[in-house]
């Protein structure tokens, strides 16, 4: 099969999962996603393996997680060499707009109450089936609108809203 991909990527990438495992004997790659966007697993979708570009041949999903052929790996043998190692893509136009953050950009900002109090950094994303939680040492925060109020990269600070029991308080 013949692809006009580029080989290098136009710009820069975007993890859209992490390689856990493998299954059966033809190298297919079980994968966390850490994206929404079922696209960027499609047959014929351009991913990269730390700066190498692969297509992606086929795609089955098994329990929420794509389970992926990609060309030139043909054997477990080959696939072992992959498991845990990031998958990056190009973004997709409109990806990553307005109310959406990459993970990495986010660790480590200051998390912030709406009266200004310093609650620490933002230590972690737990990636979860209804919502992104932010974990800012014991705190759990939810990253939906009601709680994550603003997300100001440029000076590395989250403002959020709390409501008791956050804290771990008897409600």
């Amino acid at each position: 099969m013949s692809t006009s991909r580029p080989a290098f990527p136009s710009g820069p990438l975007v993890q859209i999962g992490q390689i856990v495992g493998t299954r059966g004997l033809k190298g297919q790659l079980k994968v966390n996603p850490l994206t929404d966007l079922e696209a960027h697993f499609q047959p014929g979708a351009a991913v990269y393996v730390e700066g190498v570009l692969y297509v992606v041949q086929s795609c089955a999903w098994f329990k929420d997680r794509p389970l992926l052929n990609l060309e030139g790996v043909r054997r477990v043998e080959e696939a072992e060499k992959f498991k845990w190692k990031f998958l990056e893509a190009e973004p997709f136009e409109g990806e990553g707009e307005e109310d959406e953050f990459r993970v990495d950009d986010l660790i480590g900002c200051e998390v912030v109450t709406e009266q200004r109090e310093v609650l620490g950094n933002l230590d972690e994303v737990l990636l979860m089936p209804a919502h992104d939680v932010y974990r800012v040492g014991d705190i759990m925060i939810p990253a939906v609108r009601e709680f994550v109020k603003r997300v100001d990269l440029d000076r590395r600070r989250i403002t959020v809203k709390l409501i008791p029991g956050m804290r771990g308080e008897e409600t």
